[in-house]
């Protein structure tokens, strides 16, 4: 495969899941600030904008409405759902003939949607109404994109995008709430379930996890369930396990050695959530382990990039 349509593949993925999260944790956000007796509106929004990597100029000024839609809208800030999608569509239009006519109808749509007046409108008399409009388009395009395409090199591309950046996205979401409600003492109050919901909201886990350890939650039975599940699609684990698979995939494919410092990488960061326990993880530094997957998650990043869109001919040979 041609090193442009790898690269426009997996960042097309990417910005579609930044786009998913930031949505999410948006939505559940502004839900959040409804309660009064908690914490308050601007360490709530900044604790949003740390885990979406402090975007500029998006500081708390006490209006929620206007940084909001901000948030939204905005197609000058990279943070934003609405630079995410063009983005994506961006590089969805320059591989369009390796993607399906669905899946470019999708996306398309989506783009759309977003700059059409009908949404501005929609945002001003339901804001959840707005953002669960968003969430059904990303959706139905990852759907479209495992139902109508070949799943060969093209597609591990997309799905390598995607669980990447959602192992990191998690990473970062854990290790900004860990400081705030990991190490708090029991809270009476409510504040902690309140927050604790709010966390599992943003992975799209409060069900699945009331399945696995019912509605008694605990922060460090949250921590284990995001970290080391392999059976959830929005857990560390296995996101690093469906990239793992990708790389092997298409190394297969392609017929070529696997590069020894991208398989040690993903095989690194894959050991330490497939041979640590959530005891060992809670007895050391926890925010030291968080900020490690995200610092491997980046190494391996530059490594696919290395590899696979940036290499030299001499390098494509030797491998």
């Amino acid at each position: 495969m041609l090193s442009r349509v790898a690269d426009s593949l997996y960042w097309m993925s990417r910005y579609l899941e930044r786009a998913e999260n930031t949505v999410r944790q948006l939505d559940v956000t502004m839900s959040l600030m409804l309660d009064t007796g908690g914490a308050s509106d601007e360490m709530r929004w900044n604790r949003l904008m740390t885990a979406l990597g402090k975007p500029p100029g998006l500081e708390w000024n006490g209006d929620l409405d206007a940084l909001a839609r901000s948030m939204i809208f905005d197609s000058l800030n990279r943070a934003s759902i609405t630079y995410c999608v063009n983005a994506a569509r961006d590089n969805a239009r320059q591989v369009r003939e390796e993607i399906s006519t669905e899946q470019w109808q999708r996306l398309n749509r989506l783009y759309h949607q977003m700059h059409s007046p009908h949404v501005q409108t929609q945002f001003r008399s339901n804001i959840n109404d707005a953002l669960a409009s968003v969430l059904d388009g990303i959706h139905l395009f990852k759907g479209v994109s495992d139902t109508t395409m070949i799943h060969g090199q093209g597609w591990q591309f997309i799905r390598l995008g995607r669980y990447l950046e959602r192992a990191y996205s998690t990473a970062t979401l854990l290790e900004v709430y860990h400081l705030d409600l990991f190490h708090r003492e029991q809270d009476h109050s409510g504040y902690q379930y309140l927050e604790l919901v709010g966390l599992l909201r943003c992975c799209t886990s409060f069900e699945a996890y009331c399945q696995v350890y019912t509605a008694d939650l605990s922060p460090d039975r949250i921590l284990e369930f995001l970290l080391l599940n392999r059976d959830f699609p929005h857990a560390i684990r296995y996101s690093v396990d469906r990239v793992r698979d990708s790389i092997e995939s298409i190394q297969r494919t392609g017929g070529r050695r696997p590069p020894e410092e991208l398989t040690a990488g993903i095989g690194r960061l894959h050991a330490m959530l497939g041979y640590t326990t959530i005891g060992e993880i809670v007895a050391g530094n926890t925010a030291e382990f968080l900020h490690n997957i995200r610092e491997q998650s980046m190494l391996i990043h530059e490594l696919i990039y290395r590899y696979y869109v940036h290499y030299s001919i001499q390098s494509a040979l030797t491998i």
